[in-house]
């Protein structure tokens, strides 16, 4: 990777000025104090704690701000630099490593995962919550998995294996037959790389990311320097949950971040900066087409046509949709207390990034979308972001 054009990226993406209008996908344009008015609106009647928002016009940030509080119980306001839990909006940082490494050709997107390690996958015991890979030792089925299924969401693996009832490792169907969301998948990936590259994720998210494009507050696993900046994630009567201090990094969704840094990773991503074209296209583009009702719970084991008509699948590392105005791609990051979402739309060159610490953010967001950007096509219903104002 050529360290100067990130550095580059970074100069045309933080040296932004604001203007007074936003230009949506259809033409259209808004006021930015007619935006921060419908945020405050919005959260009002929604009884959402904080909310931190970056509005991208010809993939550059023309609005970015934050709104509420990072800490109710103490009355601490929501802040551009405040430490927020990226979740899943961490996945979109390792895809985009993961490419930079497919491009080098240090690894490939099809070659299955065991052939770059020096033992069989199940002989790897890991100190610590993940358990290691023995729970698979009498099923060959993993010989299979490769680099392109960890992202699309096909290994069959389960979200994570404390889901499960017996918190046990397991394939609820087989590798490259079906989309479902997996952070065991992404992990999984991620031991490999660190065997390849003999070096552990968080020291090579800083070396890829995080150092060339100045994020001097984003980390995979906790920093000390973090404590006087937290912002917490909150039920939806405002009441703080507990704050848990990553102490591994998993690129599943251990990244704590910021909204100045993160709008500067997601600047440089929809540019394409540090990928070639055809990795840039080759991670927003569809390889798989989702058919589930919903992303998560008993829905998520159902298909129908729903989502048919946009054309809903999953790309490397984003999901991704047709529009009248072009393909989409999106990621989304949930936990208790935070609900997040970005989506770009690269004909148009316009995007957004949304970070909420609230249960109740994600009520906001199908119509937030529509009056920031104009998306009215997002898949609300499948991401289970039910409006506030629906029953």
């Amino acid at each position: 990777m050529k360290r100067e054009i990130l550095i580059t990226a970074l100069i045309s993406v933080s040296a932004f000025t604001f203007g007074q209008t936003i230009r949506r996908i259809d033409g259209s344009g808004i006021t930015t104090d007619s935006l921060n008015a419908k945020i405050n609106y919005l959260m009002k009647t929604a009884n959402v704690s904080g909310l931190a928002i970056s509005v991208y016009n010809d993939n550059k940030p023309v609005f970015s701000n934050t709104f509420g509080l990072a800490n109710v119980h103490e009355n601490v306001p929501f802040k551009q630099s405040s430490i927020v839990y990226g979740a899943s909006l961490a996945k979109m940082v390792f895809a985009y490593i993961v490419m930079q490494f497919v491009q080098e050709k240090v690894i490939e997107l099809d070659k299955p995962l065991v052939s770059y390690l020096n033992k069989q996958l199940p002989d790897y015991t890991i100190n610590g919550w993940r358990r290691g890979y023995q729970d698979l030792k009498n099923d060959d089925r993993y010989k299979r998995i490769t680099a392109r299924m960890c992202l699309t969401h096909t290994t069959g693996f389960p979200n994570w294996r404390w889901f499960e009832a017996d918190k046990k490792l397991k394939f609820k169907f087989d590798p490259g037959t079906r989309y479902s969301y997996s952070g065991e998948g992404l992990y999984l990936l991620q031991f490999v790389l660190e065997q390849i590259t003999s070096k552990d994720y968080e020291t090579i998210s800083e070396e890829r990311v995080f150092k060339p494009l100045g994020m001097k507050n984003t980390s995979q696993v906790w920093q000390p320097r973090f404590d006087s900046s937290i912002c917490y994630g909150h039920n939806a009567r405002g009441q703080i949950y507990e704050l848990m201090k990553w102490k591994e990094a998993s690129a599943g969704g251990s990244m704590s971040t910021t909204l100045e840094d993160f709008t500067i990773f997601y600047g440089v991503l929809i540019n394409g900066k540090g990928l070639s074209k055809k990795s840039f296209n080759a991670m927003t583009s569809t390889h798989v087409r989702i058919k589930s009702r919903r992303q998560f719970g008993p829905l998520a084991s159902i298909d129908s046509t729903d989502n048919d008509a946009i054309e809903l699948g999953y790309g490397l590392g984003v999901g991704v949709f047709k529009t009248p105005f072009g393909r989409v791609f999106f990621k989304e990051g949930h936990d208790d207390g935070w609900g997040h979402y970005s989506i770009c739309f690269p004909e148009k060159k316009i995007a957004i990034v949304i970070m909420t610490n609230n249960d109740n953010g994600e009520s906001v967001f199908k119509e937030l979308l529509a009056y920031s950007i104009g998306d009215v096509f997002t898949p609300w219903r499948w991401e289970n972001y039910i409006p506030y104002n629906q029953d």
